[in-house]
């Protein structure tokens, strides 16, 4: 058992021939900061207090202990360690020289790790073969049973940093005097601004970059400013209470205002915000509103934490232990095929990759010397695949292969420098456009799932928008017109295309928007529609998703303002219904015509006409029929025999 060396029972339960050596030790513990106390778990230290607790189950004599690792504001300030199981009390076991007993049997989760609370009880009385989470359940009950406990959550929250040795940031408002007390900046002289510096870096004695403008710092009645500057989260965390009147040199906001626009209608963030930046918002609001200055207890509305865009991680296995002095890569495949664990994954620059994010990833001769270049300390390395050995820029066939294809590792996960797998917007824009860049990413998944960057799959993005574009203009053609009336077909694709599209948006569905998109395009190909009152719409409809081939055709259709000015489409639910639907014909299951009718057409009427068809006749001739299955609007199946 270990107790925290600040706790009220520690000089009762010290023994006379233990009190030299506790006092010693709480010297030096009093010289360590709670932080250190916490973070550092390497060098375990601790002393005997020359007492025992009895155990309350099999009532054997347990040692107490005094340790640093043990706070006493955690919990009860003292822990009875189960080193077998736990980092710290096993660290501390084994520099103290204390017996380790195994209570858990991992044998049937052979993966598990010593804090996952996963296994069979061993070596633990009445516990012995409950699983670790009954076990938990059935020690409270006991100790509740027994009247020597009772059941607890405790929570415990670390301090949010909010000071920090930087340049950029708001100065705090305080000065110290000259006894070093702080002081809060007079209202009047209030906001504090940041001085113009040329060196943003820290002094050479840590001091933030601020303690450079001595000129600021140090103010004409001795006292100095504060140089630390706040987090970015400081003021980041309420700028939207600001724009409601951002004009307003009197206060963050005037009260007609903020009772006017209330509170934030949607607030779209990554889930990486929900501490970094949520957090603080809802503090910092609650805060103001408990002031009495807002009239909002919070303050956003809804939340929508969109996904992660991911990349593809792509490695080489490199082989742990050295081959005559030489290191040796793998291809994936031999990798894989022998043991994994007798190799360690080098990350590669995806720009060296051959079929990047597919199944059969690569490296060729080309891209192994890139990687050299890139990584010279491997300059000498042997690259292995099943085709042969490449050593020195020398390939080595086998059975007569022809090339090296190291076949590299290829996972899922964020997109980060350090994995080299960072796909940069501007090469991507460079060769597809902005509209394009920005649909796909539209069109990858829905908005709140994290999903892979597959480049691939913006080919099929950019022939929408190329197709999209010749319903306009076919090689420097114009092809809008405004002859007549548009068809009911049009009006109907169009008007069922904006409604699919309003009630996304107001889903935020956008990637099915998308989808809409292209479905309607091919439509209108295969109508061969070009007329102006189809079109002039769907310009407005696309202007949110691809704004700028929106823009350009608002204009080539003769307008002057912007389309992010015009009003956007409304459907008329007229149009939203068909005048004729296609049924088509089949005979005991068997798709054998189709036929086009009014739409209100009535059953009876189908069954005849269906009947009547020539294509159907030669197929139920000398049959007789037994059943006729109409699906409204869907399709008809004759039964005949």
């Amino acid at each position: 058992m270990v107790i925290a060396p600040e706790h009220d029972l520690l000089p009762e339960l010290t023994s006379a021939e233990q009190q030299s050596e506790v006092e010693k030790y709480l010297q030096y513990v009093n010289s360590r900061s709670e932080r250190d106390r916490m973070s550092e778990v390497k060098q375990m230290t601790g002393v005997f207090t020359g007492s025992y607790a009895r155990h309350p189950f099999s009532g054997k004599l347990i040692p107490i202990w005094t340790a640093e690792y043990v706070l006493k504001d955690y919990g009860s300030g003292a822990i009875m360690a189960v080193p077998a199981d736990d980092d710290r009390d096993l660290a501390f076991a084994e520099m103290a020289g204390l017996p380790v007993v195994d209570i858990i049997d991992r044998t049937e989760w052979p993966e598990a790790r010593r804090e996952e609370k996963v296994g069979r009880m061993i070596n633990s009385d009445f516990l012995d073969g409950l699983l670790v989470t009954e076990a938990i359940q059935k020690v409270l009950d006991k100790l509740v049973e027994l009247g020597i406990g009772e059941r607890k959550i405790n929570y415990r929250l670390r301090d949010a940093l909010f000071s920090r040795q930087r340049y950029w940031g708001e100065p705090f408002p305080i000065t110290y005097d000259q006894d070093g007390v702080p002081q809060p900046v007079a209202e009047e002289d209030l906001p504090v601004t940041l001085p113009p510096l040329d060196n943003f870096k820290p002094t050479a004695d840590g001091h933030s970059p601020l303690a450079r403008a001595r000129d600021w710092v140090e103010l004409p009645d001795g006292s100095v400013r504060e140089t630390d500057t706040m987090p970015g989260y400081a003021g980041s965390s309420w700028y939207f209470l600001r724009y409601m009147d951002a004009g307003n040199p009197n206060a963050f906001a005037s009260r007609e205002a903020l009772n006017y626009w209330q509170d934030v209608d949607l607030y779209i963030g990554g889930t990486e915000h929900a501490v970094g930046h949520l957090m603080y918002s809802r503090f910092w609001h609650k805060f103001l509103y408990d002031l009495g200055y807002l009239p909002t207890n919070e303050p956003f509305r809804k939340l929508i934490n969109q996904g992660m865009i991911q990349g593809v991680i792509e490695s080489i296995y490199l082989l742990k232990e050295k081959v005559n002095g030489k290191y040796l890569f793998r291809c994936a495949g031999l990798a894989e095929a022998d043991d994994v664990q007798k190799y360690i994954q080098i990350p590669v620059l995806i720009d060296y990759i051959k079929e990047y994010g597919t199944d059969s990833s690569y490296l060729d001769i080309e891209s192994i010397r890139q990687f050299i270049e890139w990584r010279p300390e491997y300059r000498d390395a042997i690259f292995e695949c099943a085709r042969g050995t490449l050593e020195n820029g020398v390939f080595t066939p086998r059975d007569g292969d022809t090339g090296t294809h190291l076949y590299t590792h290829s996972e899922v996960g964020k997109m980060s420098k350090s994995k080299y797998n960072v796909i940069n917007p501007d090469d991507v824009v460079r060769i597809y456009g902005a509209d394009c860049f920005r649909m796909y990413e539209m069109f990858l998944g829905p908005i709140e799932q994290s999903k892979p960057w597959d480049t691939k799959g913006i080919d099929g993005v950019s022939k929408f928008l190329k197709r999209f574009w010749s319903l306009f203009a076919h090689q420097g053609q114009w092809l809008v017109h405004s002859e007549g009336d548009p068809d009911r077909d049009s009006l109907r694709i169009l008007h069922q295309t904006i409604q699919h599209i309003r009630d996304d948006i107001n889903r935020f569905s956008i990637n099915t928007c998308v989808s809409h998109f292209m479905i309607c395009v091919n439509e209108l190909k295969r109508l061969d529609c070009h007329h102006r009152d189809i079109l002039e719409p769907l310009v407005r409809l696309l202007a949110p998703f691809a704004p700028h081939i929106a823009e350009e055709l608002w204009h080539h259709l003769g307008q002057e303002s912007s389309v992010h000015h015009a009003d956007y489409p409304e459907v008329v639910e007229a149009y939203l219904v068909a005048d004729e639907v296609t049924y088509p014909v089949s005979v005991n299951g068997k798709r054998r015509g189709e036929m086009t009718v009014p739409t209100d057409t009535d059953q009876k009427t189908l069954e005849e006409l269906a009947l009547a068809m020539p294509e159907i006749s030669k197929w139920i001739e000398g049959l007789t029929v037994r059943k006729m299955i109409v699906v409204p609007g869907r399709m008809i199946n004759i039964v005949a025999s």
